[in-house]
């Protein structure tokens, strides 16, 4: 325990001598990064350095939104996709999160307003044949055709009223 501050000695002296003493003592051996550079020098100040050391240090993540998670999925399945073995496994990962990017629209997800649109499977199955030129095989039969959009349909069935 410290000892309490002498009444004549000034604040600051006394501070001193008791860092002087410490440091005498060896106290300050061995400490956590003696020796190297802080951590962040040179970047600018960020106010939540605390929390994200924090979920850092106990291996935790913050979670998203929903539809800021289902935009970070479907960034994350077009380059498994495109990363695939196979043109099938591609497209299998394209329909799944398609079919959760169509669940999203039928109900809905925190977090901000963002609309995520479908992924075009045979974009994606463009990348993964030019990441792929050996691999790729035979010809593939023709692919299955698109139907119109919703806009079209409706602009079609109101022309023919």
């Amino acid at each position: 325990m410290t000892e309490r501050k002498p009444l004549g000695a000034g604040f600051e002296t006394w501070v001193d001598r008791q860092i002087r003493e410490a440091a005498e003592r060896g106290a300050f051996d061995d400490l956590p990064g003696a020796g190297k550079p802080l951590p962040g020098e040179g970047e600018p100040y960020d106010e939540m350095w605390w929390i994200k050391q924090k979920l850092e240090a106990e291996n935790l993540a913050f979670p998203l939104p929903g539809t800021l998670a289902l935009r970070k999925e479907a960034e994350e399945a077009r380059a498994v996709a495109v990363a695939a073995r196979t043109e099938a496994e591609a497209r299998r990962i394209i329909g799944e999160i398609n079919g959760r990017i169509r669940e999203s629209y039928r109900k809905a997800l925190s977090g901000p307003p963002v609309h995520q649109p479908l992924l075009d499977a045979e974009e994606v199955v463009a990348e993964w044949r030019a990441a792929h030129p050996a691999e790729e095989g035979p010809a593939s039969p023709e692919p299955p055709r698109r139907r119109p959009s919703f806009f079209r349909r409706l602009r079609r069935s109101r022309a023919g009223e």
